[in-house]
């Protein structure tokens, strides 16, 4: 019989090919077909504009950490934590420590400590709702960028705490991510923006301060 509704998507190597598509009568005059925008349709047409990745960038990904990546979390001091709610709302959350805060516990495991912040716990929120993480580390000055991709899990307590004390201070919670996968990212974007390059920093008279921005 033949009934209403989407046929079945295509599958593509990066997934169904589903049409993405926004509810422009929510939108309003807001909508893209409105303003001249030109909105990609599916995955499909994305390799076609972007054509196929090097076979290199499809192998490099592994799911257990090698001497290389273990290198690069020993000398990173900061990384950027990316998660989401239940419903797909985002967040990405920054994390800093002396270099190596980062402890290893196997080599498909590990753990960041939580320091003390503003205790807003945006992030632990979201992974008591969905665990899929996402972890972005850099090294000051380095060209390595290394994502780390897993499911999250927040312990109260557990023996390897005492390995992340610093300052005397024992961590209340850590966040530990099961890896899933793990690969180097290209350095392109460092090099385009010049983020080392400490002449294209601004001065702090340049920018604005926490303070005169909570004002």
């Amino acid at each position: 019989g033949g009934g209403g509704g989407r046929p079945p998507a295509a599958h593509t190597p990066w997934g169904p090919d589903v049409p993405h598509t926004i509810d422009t009568a929510e939108k309003g005059p807001d909508a893209a077909a409105e303003k001249g925008w030109v909105e990609l349709g599916s995955r499909t047409e994305l390799r076609e504009l972007l054509g196929e990745p090097w076979p290199v960038v499809i192998e490099k990904v592994h799911d257990r950490l090698t001497d290389k990546d273990r290198d690069i979390l020993s000398r990173s001091p900061f990384c950027l934590l990316a998660t989401s709610d239940a419903d797909g709302n985002c967040d990405v959350s920054p994390r800093g420590d002396a270099a190596g805060f980062t402890h290893i516990i196997d080599s498909g495991t590990l753990a960041l400590p939580d320091r003390p912040g503003n205790r807003r716990g945006d992030s632990f929120h979201n992974i008591l709702d969905n665990p899929h993480a996402g972890l972005l580390y850099l090294i000051p000055g380095g060209k390595e960028v290394l994502r780390i991709n897993g499911r999250a899990r927040i312990l109260t307590d557990a023996p390897f705490f005492d390995a992340m004390t610093r300052d005397d201070r024992r961590p209340a919670l850590a966040l530990v991510l099961e890896i899933d996968e793990i690969y180097l990212h290209c350095p392109q974007a460092l090099r385009r923006s010049g983020v080392w390059d400490p002449t294209s920093w601004r001065t702090d008279r340049d920018t604005d301060t926490l303070s005169s921005i909570s004002t």
